[in-house]
């Protein structure tokens, strides 16, 4: 028993060397420590940091700063700056990017300003410690902006705007740094600043041109390997953080450039995106955080008044110009208390850049040991004070979100959507679904419902199981995503009766489902379920046809025609055309006529939507008997939308029965939704005798102009084989 007790107490020697349990002992922490600290309302980000003190070299010594450690600590800070640039709201970036410049200057300006001072004049450093502490002051890092992650609110302006005042601040402390260096070693010359200017625009040419078109190219081409996305991602943020270090800037600065190139293709509801949150925020950014607090030596206190005189004169002085600098920002742009807060918490937390500004000068013995220990000292506080401003302020944002009313009349009741998607085959709907998922608002608690109908014959209870055994695999798919489903397979008399049915039953407001087959003639003339389902509901109904993953989409075409603004639906498809134009970072183009121009604007207007918009005249595509002229106005990398509706609709014309059959014959390697909006009361009467196919002997002007197209094409495709039969003899 002796050599196998002096061998366990060899594995639980402080600090621990045993990989495993060293990995064990963070994943406790991780686990363990935002659930015992939440209880006395201490953030979570704060817990990680405090633990990082107690179990750091400093303090009980179970841990130390191993290669190991070292290696996830930064990972999870790339983590952390990507995941900025990733969720970076990019259309309100670039409508407040004048905004994220000034508030990037009045952060960068403002500590300096008050810094710089007090270290030449109250502490008496000479002028390159000064001025490098200073540009330290000028530094944060984005630690509590899980925070504002978790708390739903990275959308909101003032996030934005704090974000990329982030990159920019810190890029220009971090180029700073290189000339103070430059400047003591003696190497600061023109060479100097032509080989940083040359390195930094190579590297923002491979980040913003080459890495964008070859994850378009990998996400299209290998686009059933799911896993396979997550791993390319990661080399991309990785190699990206690489290359920065090679063009003389930090690496921090390459990971946020890596989220924002890849912003567009990874929408902030899909699957991938769900898994770079649950692996960072689990794991990652966890280990950061306690890598930082391992940092902090509590003893530094106990070295004289002077080191205590600069911690806490530093500190105060880290925060006192992030707060001018939110104030400032503030009554500027006329923000809220709470946005001020928020900008305030975001911007107030020093870690990343500002070690790495401390450390470097410290090596190169500009600063001393003084303001080292009182820098880490300032992480402490700054982080601890950033969590819980940042925190009360998200909440804060949240509440006077919920409360405001709705603008002009247009409800928007979130809470009480219902979406129903048909399905008929699930490998072929798994584009749907994440449609679904991308549109539904994000309040609403209802799941998603995937609905299958069978035959009420002999066989009716095989098929039910049979029909929710192929819904496995969308079921899996919602289920990486953390997307609820409700799955109902029902049996009736005909399609468009059950999905009418349920509909009903379920009060969904949009039904969702994929675009049909091509039918024969017979099919089309007797039983048309697409048709059927159309006209046997009056609610919103998308008809769609992906023909890439929605990612990799450039732009949304929506062919609107007069009188569309007139349809009950309206403000309901604007919605939803504008989440997914935000939720894939792109625009909009609307073919449409004056009066609903004006419309579509307001309608934007009240819903607070910052998607970038442009029109066209809706006469490009007021003929559909000829298409061969409007390919030109249609790029493959667009969703083509064309706003249709139901027969005796307000907006509704003959020549709208044309539409689909157009698409598919010139537009088959096009993505395309037809969009039927919601009707007005009245059309429910036809509602109420759901069992029976809506118009089942429809002899108007355009149900005789359809069965005469169909018996000219059925006669002209007839004739092909006499007349070939012709030619021959």
């Amino acid at each position: 028993m002796g050599p196998y007790y002096e061998q366990l107490l060899q594995e639980f020697k402080l600090p621990l060397t045993n990989p495993v349990l060293v990995f064990s002992l963070v994943l406790f922490i991780i686990l363990l420590s935002p659930i015992l600290l939440k209880r006395i309302n201490i953030p979570g980000t704060v817990g990680l940091i405090l633990s990082g003190v107690i179990i750091g070299p400093h303090s009980l010594n179970l841990l130390e700063k191993s290669s190991a450690v070292e290696l996830f600590s930064t990972i999870g800070l790339l983590y952390i700056m990507f995941i900025a640039g990733l969720e970076l709201d990019v259309t309100e970036f670039r409508k407040n990017r004048y905004k994220s410049i000034l508030f990037g200057l009045l952060t960068f300006i403002l500590p300096i300003s008050i810094g710089y001072p007090v270290c030449h004049f109250l502490l008496n450093y000479d002028v390159s410690a000064s001025f490098l502490t200073a540009s330290m002051f000028a530094t944060h890092t984005l630690v509590a902006y899980p925070i504002v992650s978790r708390m739903g609110v990275s959308k909101n302006q003032a996030v934005a705007i704090t974000v990329g005042g982030t990159i920019l601040t810190d890029t220009a402390v971090l180029i700073i740094l290189a000339i103070i260096l430059g400047y003591s070693q003696g190497t600061v010359d023109n060479d100097f600043w032509i080989r940083l200017g040359i390195s930094i625009m190579v590297f923002a040419a491979i980040i913003f041109l080459v890495v964008p078109a070859v994850a378009r190219w990998f996400f299209s081409k290998l686009e059933s390997e799911k896993h396979s996305h997550y791993i390319f991602v990661l080399a991309a943020v990785f190699f990206s953080a690489f290359l920065a270090k090679l063009a003389g800037i930090e690496p921090i600065v390459g990971a946020f450039a890596a989220g924002l190139a890849l912003n567009p293709l990874i929408p902030n509801s899909s699957a991938l995106m769900n898994r770079i949150e649950f692996i960072g925020n689990s794991l990652f950014i966890p280990f950061f955080l306690i890598s930082v607090g391992m940092l902090v030596d509590m003893r530094v206190l106990l070295n004289g008044p002077m080191a205590i005189i600069i911690a806490v004169t530093l500190t105060i002085v880290a925060l006192a110009g992030k707060w001018a600098a939110a104030f400032f920002t503030q009554q500027l742009f006329r923000y809220t208390p709470s946005q001020r807060k928020l900008i305030f918490g975001l911007s107030s937390s020093h870690a990343a850049a500002t070690i790495a500004v401390i450390l470097v000068g410290y090596k190169a013995r500009i600063l001393d040991l003084n303001i080292l220990n009182g820098t880490i000292l300032l992480i402490l506080v700054t982080c601890i004070v950033a969590s819980f401003v940042t925190e009360r302020a998200a909440k804060r944002i949240v509440l006077e979100g919920s409360q405001e009313p709705p603008e002009n009349g247009i409800e928007r009741d979130a809470t009480s959507e219902r979406i129903l998607l048909p399905i008929s085959d699930a490998k072929a709907s798994e584009k749907i679904l994440e449609l679904a998922m991308l549109i539904k608002e994000k309040q609403s608690p209802h799941p998603l419902t995937l609905l299958t109908v069978v035959p009420n014959d002999e066989e009716a209870e095989l098929n039910v199981q049979r029909a929710r055994n192929e819904l496995d695999p969308m079921v899996s798919h919602a289920a990486s995503v953390d997307a609820r489903l409700n799955v109902i397979a029902t049996i009736d008399y005909n399609i468009c009766s059950g999905v009418s049915r349920t509909a009903k039953e379920l009060m969904s407001d949009i039904i969702i489902f994929g675009w049909p087959h091509k039918r024969g003639f017979i099919d089309r003339m007797i039983n048309d379920a697409t048709e059927g389902i159309v006209n046997c509901t009056s609610k919103t109904t998308l008809i769609c046809h992906f023909t890439r993953p929605i990612a990799l989409h450039r732009r949304i075409v929506v062919v609107c025609p007069p009188f569309a603004e007139m349809e009950k639906g309206f403000e309901q498809w604007i919605a939803k055309i504008s989440i997914l134009a935000q939720e894939l970072s792109i625009p909009v183009l609307f073919h449409c006529e004056k009066k609903s121009r004006a419309a579509v604007i307001e309608t934007l207007r009240n819903l607070q939507s910052g998607v970038a918009i442009g029109f066209e005249s809706y006469k490009n595509f007021r003929e559909w008997e000829d298409v061969s002229a409007k390919t030109a106005q249609i790029r493959d990398d667009d969703i083509f939308v064309f706003i249709g509706a139901r027969p005796e609709s307000v907006s509704y014309k003959p020549v709208f029965d044309l539409v689909p059959d157009k698409l598919e014959k010139h537009f088959g390697n096009l993505s395309k939704i037809v969009l039927y909006p919601a009707q007005f009361e009245s059309r429910e009467l036809v509602e109420s005798y759901g069992d029976i196919v809506a118009n089942p002997f429809s002899f108007s002007k355009s149900a005789v102009q359809k069965i005469g197209r169909e018996l000219g094409g059925f006669l002209k495709k007839s004739s092909l084989p006499l007349r070939k039969k012709r030619r021959d003899t």
